[in-house]
């Protein structure tokens, strides 16, 4: 299965994508989406088509985004979500289903810590994924939803589908 984790980011949106085949991930790509424009309406659009076009790039079949957490800044929290609406949009419209994740549980996962930080993640990020050239700590942040999504996601998408058989 092919994950496609984003980290959103109104400045800079972080994404990565792995295949999964049971316990075994390899890395397929990563990189980190840079907004562009004058107002935040022109921001959100290029997010919106850059994401896309690495959905169309790279076939995911299914996506995960690491949940908004609550800061101090209203506005910046308020902006977040908006980028985190991109996020969650761009994958919704190619017929992507889309896990949300905290982001202490993607740390849990990743690194066996909750409260872990940017250079641990990225860390156990190479470990999971030897040899990956990671683009940034956005990108990092991406595969590590993306990781936290192969473990989570298929225990999730089995007990859908024996709802599913039973009905």
């Amino acid at each position: 299965m092919r994950i496609l984790g984003i980290d959103p980011g109104l400045r800079h949106m972080g994404w990565g994508i792995i295949d999964a085949d049971g316990p075994r991930l390899r890395h397929v790509a990563n990189g980190i989406c840079n907004s562009t424009g004058d107002h935040l309406s022109l921001r959100l659009l290029s997010l919106f088509d850059q994401i896309s076009a690495v959905i169309a790039t790279h076939a995911p079949d299914t996506a995960a985004v690491e949940q908004t957490f609550v800061n101090k800044d209203g506005a910046g929290t308020l902006k977040l979500g908006q980028a985190r609406g991109i996020a969650m949009l761009a994958p919704a419209r190619a017929g992507l289903s889309v896990g949300e994740y905290a982001p202490n549980a993607v740390k849990k996962t990743v690194v066996g810590v909750g409260h872990a930080d940017k250079r641990q993640v990225g860390h156990m990020v190479r470990v999971q994924l030897p040899g990956v050239d990671i683009a940034g700590p956005d990108a990092a942040d991406a595969l590590a939803i993306a990781i936290c999504h192969a473990h989570h996601g298929a225990g999730q998408r089995l007990a859908a589908a024996v709802a599913r058989a039973r009905a």
